[in-house]
């Protein structure tokens, strides 16, 4: 019963696009000659980078490197599978036919593919106006100055980690239908698109179309994205330009092999860290270079994926003294955008493997490091150092919760025997914070204070929820939080149900997103595991309005005051007189059939929005401090793995999870999103991975190359929670649907390195793969 994109026809005479895509990774395009796929049969009309330049604007940036990047190549390409022109016909296949009429004509240009390289002076320009590859660079500095620190310390450990690029490879690839009505001078898109919405105001900018005439409209079921479908805004920009060329709504669906070439992925990440320590174990310093490869384009919304963990850099630690240089930089690759955890992944393989290394240094157990430096049940609320504010948390109980789970010493021991037998079997772990509910200030760190002065303030993390009631005491729900298949229409069932004492088959949850028809802020989506701290606060928060309102319709039917009602399964009852009630249905059908008994002060009707964000959530302060999330969870992963010494192929033995998210709201659907989780961070610790060759040219561009794991690669976890509530959220709650993807990198490679400590062989570049394996042992025994 699910409708998806593909699935809709929203109006009629719907004409068909698709796109020819570059061949080249860097290139000036010399020439187009589309006048044969013009005159091909069915052909409504081609647009080429020409058009659009006219037709369009570049769309807006998060920084203000001076890059022009509309929905297609102008003059220019920057990566294999950008669009250089579309067709649009009366059915995709007459348009694909029409595509192979078009010849293009390039002066190829020397590709950049490895960001550190590009940082060179004589690295080939992307976007010469830039006068670099760098789309941004930033230094922050917090605490006492870090080279005095390290100069003072016992221990420093110093490593090099490199962190790939993957996919989210949603069952359903990119779609969208655009309609330009030209009297209106409006346009609506359908898409699969989950937000965030601030992409509205991107594609309103670059179609140059007011904001209140461009709507987006979400189908109920968008195939999952897991963050990749935010990529989906120059599409929609494209096809928006192509109805308004040809005069007719256009729809356009990706395939398969244009997803995994051309469509975003998750960011990669070169990352040097340096670790003070003094021998007692404490962690005294870090010292962090990051290197994002953006590829071709710093596109909002990055440098998402560089920022979006900056309130909790130092991870679970309470160490007060950190130096951050970040630097975003263009390759000749695809650009990238959100993936599951963005900057997680990114942040904790190279944390968490640094607390390994100086655990082994400092002759310390690394869960024994780990418990000398998290921070302590005591210290919650927490402030770190670069701003975040550390809401609540049981670090050391999860911790301790995970050990025992895992039989760790057990573990240990079978690790000792292992070893005594020439076996590879490593141990794991990996402690995070688990940020959710982003506050949209983060992304303005790209701008220093001075920078920020000249532009309006950006903050928050807003959600919205709309809950109605009906004359027969029905409930509707509307969301905002365009789910994606997590679960959001039980939870949300569950919330009003128990906030308005009615059985759940009485609750009807909707959640399709209008843009145009329902109430919403630029920080609505799912995006950022934000809707168990923000949208469900927003849900319950409605909800008790409404319950409100119907209190004081009963009270004035009983003739005494609100205050002097209980609420209880559904009925308002005088307090010590419980026979004198009235009913919610009861409640609800005075409000829609006697409107004239109402008392003065309450409008008929009974229909409340409400708004959910936090004050925490502020701008980035005059030092660049800021809490760059809502709520913060807490993870301990523990991993057992085997290698087998002939096919260095790697078997998870044990997997244990135990989390701190709060109050969890349906434990089963919490199972499901660490399942879920785990899974994407296993593939991409040991699985999955977009390799480009020296061209450019991308190899694992299909599933036969692109290798995503199975249920048969995924182990049984063993998931356990402790339950410590939020005091921000109105219900407790904190995100968890994101952690495990960047908690499982980190642990599996630490228990692959520990594996293979006896060889002397570390784990510093993701995926961890048989032949990458192979060839690192080998090459240590030939310098040994």
């Amino acid at each position: 019963n699910g409708r998806f994109i593909d699935d809709l026809e929203p109006l009629p005479d719907i004409a068909h696009a698709a796109i020819l895509r570059s061949t080249q990774a860097h290139a000036k395009i010399t020439s187009i000659d589309a006048s044969a796929a013009r005159e091909a049969p069915g052909v409504l009309g081609v647009l080429t980078g020409e058009d659009v330049k006219k037709l369009s604007k570049p769309f807006p940036l998060a920084v203000d490197a001076p890059v022009r990047y509309y929905s297609m190549a102008v003059e220019k390409v920057r990566y294999v599978g950008e669009p250089v022109a579309v067709v649009v016909a009366e059915d995709r296949y007459l348009a694909e036919d029409a595509l192979e009429l078009i010849e293009v004509e390039y002066e190829p240009l020397p590709p950049v593919l490895d960001p550190e390289q590009a940082l060179r002076d004589d690295a080939p320009l992307l976007h010469e106006e830039v006068g670099s590859n760098v789309g941004n660079h930033r230094t922050f500095e917090f605490g006492e100055p870090v080279e005095k620190v390290f100069a003072e310390a016992d221990v420093v450990v110093e490593e090099k980690f490199r962190f790939h690029r993957y996919s989210s490879t949603p069952i359903e690839t990119y779609g969208v239908i655009a309609d330009y009505d030209a009297a209106e001078d409006s346009m609506s898109i359908w898409v699969n698109f989950h937000g965030p919405f601030i992409m509205h105001r991107v594609v309103a900018g670059a179609l140059g179309i007011p904001e209140n005439r461009l709507s987006f409209i979400v189908p109920p079921d968008i195939g999952g994205s897991f963050g990749i479908k935010s990529g989906i805004y120059p599409y929609m920009t494209l096809m928006g330009i192509a109805s308004r060329a040809v005069g007719r709504p256009v729809k356009w669906i990706e395939d398969r092999i244009e997803h995994l070439l051309a469509s975003s992925s998750g960011t990669a990440r070169v990352s040097g860290v340096r670790a003070a320590f003094r021998q007692s174990g404490e962690l005294v310093g870090l010292d962090y270079r990051f290197v994002d490869d953006v590829g071709g384009y710093i596109r909002s919304p990055e440098p998402a994926t560089m920022y979006r963990c900056f309130g909790n850099f130092t991870g679970a630690y309470g160490v007060e003294n950190v130096k951050v240089e970040t630097l975003s930089v263009m390759t000749s690759k695809t650009p990238t955008g959100l993936n599951r955890g963005f900057g997680g992944p990114q942040l904790y393989f190279p944390l968490e493997g640094i607390m390994d290394r100086a655990a082994e240094k400092l002759g310390l157990d690394p869960a024994e490091l780990r418990r000398r430096n998290l921070v302590r049940a005591e210290q919650f609320p927490y402030r770190t150092p670069l701003g975040g504010i550390y809401d609540s948390g049981g670090y050391e109980a999860v911790l301790d919760r995970a050990l025992e789970l895992s039989g760790y010493e057990e573990l240990r021991e079978r690790q000792r025997k292992a070893q005594a037998e020439g076996r590879y079997f490593g141990v794991g772990m990996a402690t995070i914070v688990d940020p959710s509910g982003t506050n949209m200030g983060y992304v303005t760190l790209a701008q220093t204070h001075e920078e920020r002065a000249q532009t309006n303030d950006m903050s928050g993390c807003t959600d919205a929820a709309t809950v109605s009631m009906d004359p027969s005491g029905g409930i509707t729900v509307r969301l905002t939080s365009t789910p994606q298949g997590q679960g959001h229409e039980t939870v949300a069932t569950q919330i009003t149900a128990d906030e308005l004492g009615v059985p759940p088959e009485r609750v009807r949850v909707i959640a399709d997103m209008d843009t145009s028809a329902q109430p919403w802020t630029i920080t609505t989506g799912s995006y950022s595991s934000r809707f168990a701290p923000l949208s469900a606060s927003a849900i319950a928060q409605a909800s008790r309005k409404l319950r409100a309102k119907l209190a004081r319709i009963a009270a004035h039917s009983l003739g005494v005051d609100a205050e002097d009602l209980e609420f209880e399964d559904g009925r308002f009852m005088v307090r010590g007189d419980p026979e004198r009630s009235v009913s919610v249905r009861k409640a609800a059908g005075i409000a829609h059939w006697n409107s004239s008994s109402l008392p003065e002060e309450i409008e008929p009707g009974l229909q409340e929005t409400a708004f959910f964000s936090l004050p925490v959530t502020a701008a980035p302060d005059e030092e660049d401090q800021v809490d760059s999330s809502a709520t913060y969870g807490f993870i301990t992963d523990i991993v057992a793995v085997e290698i087998n010494p002939e096919t260095f192929e790697i078997e998870i033995e044990d997997y244990i999870s135990v989390h701190d998210a709060g109050k969890l709201l349906n434990p089963m659907l919490a199972e499901g999103q660490i399942y879920g989780a785990a899974a994407h961070g296993i593939g991409g610790a040991l699985y999955e991975e977009f390799r480009y060759n020296e061209d450019g040219q991308l190899v694992t561009g299909s599933f036969m190359d692109y290798l995503c794991p199975t249920a048969t690669e995924v182990p049984r976890l063993k998931i356990d929670h402790i339950e410590t509530p939020s005091p921000y959220s109105l219900l407790g709650a904190k995100g968890l649907g994101e952690g495990n993807t960047m908690s499982a990198p980190a642990a599996l490679a630490n228990a692959v390195s520990d594996a293979l400590r006896p060889a002397g062989v570390r784990i510093t570049e993701l995926p961890v793969t048989p032949d990458g394996l192979f060839s690192m042992l080998h090459e240590h025994a030939e310098e040994r």
